[in-house]
């Protein structure tokens, strides 16, 4: 096993903002029904997706109660991939300032294969050398295998990687195999904890 450092960052959330209010309205308008809660048809559904498990026009149909068709399905991809495109300015210079040290970064999320195909030539994706998304590895955090399956394919030990994620579930998963998992809140200043004064 290698001994190469690699920072590995989830996307929603630490690269990303929350979706605005006005996000959820413009998907709520467009699937018929109310998204936002945490309890919304839009998340029971979602670890599916994630997972590749689903189509979309399935996970659409389950989110809105009715059968969906495919140009409908396009339009609710394109609005949800939109309202997760809100960037953290932050993040973006952490990843900029690791970037011109060299540093080696990668990148793992839960993320269905739709937002997938529209990010795929996303200006942020060039801070990465290594992408790994849910619905291609049809795995999803926090289910060990998705973390034993970076490790492998990075190729370095558990403590040679600083994994950066918003969920406290995800955190948990990656301490147990020996990451150097670091619990992404608002308020914490990330240029400080992984970059230094």
């Amino acid at each position: 096993m290698g001994n190469t450092q690699w920072y590995l960052f989830d996307y929603g959330m630490v690269i990303s903002n929350a979706p605005t209010p006005e996000d959820w309205l413009n998907l709520e308008d467009a699937a018929g029904v109310a998204l936002m809660d945490p309890g919304s048809p839009y998340w029971r559904h979602r670890l599916d997706f994630d997972a590749g498990r689903t189509t979309s026009v399935d996970y659409w149909s389950r989110v809105t109660g009715r059968e969906v068709t495919p140009n409908q399905t396009n339009l609710l991809d394109t609005l949800d991939a939109n309202q997760w495109s809100h960037f953290n300015l932050e993040t973006i210079d952490v990843l900029e300032e690791l970037s011109s040290q060299g540093a080696r970064l990668a990148l793992l999320s839960n993320m269905p294969a739709p937002m997938v195909a529209r990010f795929e030539e996303a200006s942020w994706t060039g801070y990465f050398s290594k992408m790994y998304f849910s619905s291609t590895l049809q795995l999803v955090k926090p289910q060990r295998e998705i973390f034993e399956h970076v490790l492998r394919d990075l190729g370095v030990e558990p403590g040679k990687v600083t994994f950066v994620d918003d969920a406290p579930v995800n955190i948990a998963s990656a301490l147990e195999l020996g990451i150097d998992a670091r619990l992404h809140q608002p308020g914490i200043d990330l240029q400080l904890e992984l970059v230094g004064p």
